[in-house]
């Protein structure tokens, strides 16, 4: 893989996966033709987005569709809209969601869109207007057995309903061709908190596995503020753990006392988040304390998890260092690619070092993204497949299909990561990229995508 030092985000996505496949490729040296074809996306579609905004004036933005890898079924990944949206991180997300996708055992492909739009600020009809003209041309290059985009961040349920619409004028027909709909037309069930849930269900089976416990008494560190921190903290409440953090880009809010986060106090920053606003913005009083522009990893003398679930690259060396200190004994990503590589490097050490010496009392357990909030693409899989039947199927059934996909995916991660590892503890960084590989390989090889 050559250098792009214009996509550092890519460039560390496919570091990370080559790294964690060298003990594979060492024992079958022939999927190394694989790494190279999978690396470069099937087709990237970038277009011009114009639209007009309330006063009258043209605005202009990119907009982008990389269609990646489709050897397991239509191209899935969600729409990002933000200022910082660009090609490296659309190729990374899309590159992740290859792998993420496949450790479902769900038929999706993997791809990722989405648009330097910024929704904050904007009206309701300014958002109308921006929808309607990304969807003008992203139309031309979707559909149900093609390619399903779903939600993402700055792209909710308002957002998937305006595109939705305007697939439907444009090409005038009712299509699955976007998850995440309303639950009157088309969407699933548990798929707002999936990603959240799902995670959580992810950690049950680490936290049980590791040191045959559970949630009950657990003090947990949850970053981000969104859909996937909010349902990831109701979850540990209703499972007996201590939320006591939650954070956005401009700060981080800790609990003060030992009760943390409450549902409500969860349900009064979710009504925040739905208006755009910081979370400066709760009527905290001496219950939480403000932390101005810092993240929660470093501001606890004593946890036990930590959930980081707001972006990618939140979590990084010293940090980790912080958590490990604070006595953090599992880590896993609600978000893509939440931990840097050096973060991700001494969380490795500290599992290779408890596996030699004997001592599970020491490690730190750390679970990537593309395995532990897959919950979210799993529910848009079965959202893609009600939406084939015509039906619907009942919340108790979507949760129960979502906690059988993440025990799946957990024991999988582990029996491939055991597989692969010497150590007794296995990594469960190589086992879901050795899995959600050597699936996606083996069937481009079957069909003539690489020999």
């Amino acid at each position: 893989m050559s250098n792009l030092p214009s996509e550092p985000e890519f460039q560390q996505a496919v570091t990370e996966i080559t790294t964690t496949l060298e003990p594979f490729l060492a024992k079958n040296p022939e999927y190394r033709k694989a790494l190279e074809v999978v690396q470069i996306p099937e087709r990237i579609i970038q277009f011009r987005v114009t639209w007009e905004r309330d006063d009258g004036s043209l605005a202009v933005n990119r907009g982008y569709r990389v269609q990646f890898n489709s050897a397991l079924g239509p191209y899935k990944g969600g729409l990002r809209l933000h200022p910082s949206v660009n090609l490296s991180i659309l190729k990374f997300l899309g590159f992740e969601q290859i792998f993420k996708n496949a450790l479902t055992g769900l038929m999706m492909g993997g791809g990722k869109g989405g648009c330097d739009f910024d929704p904050k600020g904007k009206s309701d009809n300014e958002i109308r207007k921006f929808c309607y003209a990304f969807m003008q041309e992203l139309s031309r290059h979707i559909g149900d057995n093609t390619d399903v985009p779903a939600g993402d961040i700055g792209t909710g349920g308002r957002e998937i309903g305006f595109m939705f619409g305007a697939y439907k004028k444009y090409r005038n027909e009712f299509s699955g061709i976007l998850t995440g709909k309303g639950a009157d037309w088309g969407g699933s069930f548990i798929r707002p908190e999936a990603t959240g849930y799902g995670l959580v269900y992810y950690v049950t089976e680490m936290l049980r596995d590791l040191d045959g416990t559970d949630w009950k008494g657990k003090r947990v560190l949850i970053s981000g503020a969104g859909n996937v921190a909010q349902y990831a903290a109701l979850k540990v409440i209703e499972l007996g753990g201590t939320v006591l953090s939650l954070s956005d880009s401009t700060g981080a809010l800790i609990a003060t006392g030992s009760e943390g986060f409450t549902p409500a106090d969860v349900a009064a920053i979710a009504d925040i988040k739905l208006q755009r606003k910081s979370l400066t913005a709760l009527d905290a009083g001496s219950k939480f304390t403000w932390h101005k522009g810092a993240r929660p990893w470093t501001l606890f003398e004593k946890a036990d998890i930590a959930l980081p679930s707001a972006s990618q690259n939140e979590l990084n060396g010293e940090e980790a260092k912080a958590l490990i200190k604070a006595g953090v004994r599992y880590v896993a990503e609600g978000s893509n690619m939440g931990c840097t590589q050096d973060a991700i490097d001494i969380f490795e050490a500290s599992r290779q070092t408890a596996a030699l010496s004997g001592d599970k009392g020491s490690i730190v357990y750390y679970a990537p993204g593309k395995a532990a909030n897959a919950g979210g693409v799993a529910v848009s899989g079965l959202e893609m497949a009600q939406n084939s039947q015509r039906l619907k199927w009942t919340p108790e059934e979507v949760d129960a299909k979502l906690k059988d996909i993440m025990i799946t995916c957990y024991n999988t991660c582990k029996a491939t990561g055991t597989l692969y590892s010497d150590a007794a503890i296995p990594s469960l960084v190589a086992g879901a990229n050795i899995a959600g590989f050597i699936k996606v390989a083996d069937a481009m090889r079957a069909q003539g995508d690489w020999w």
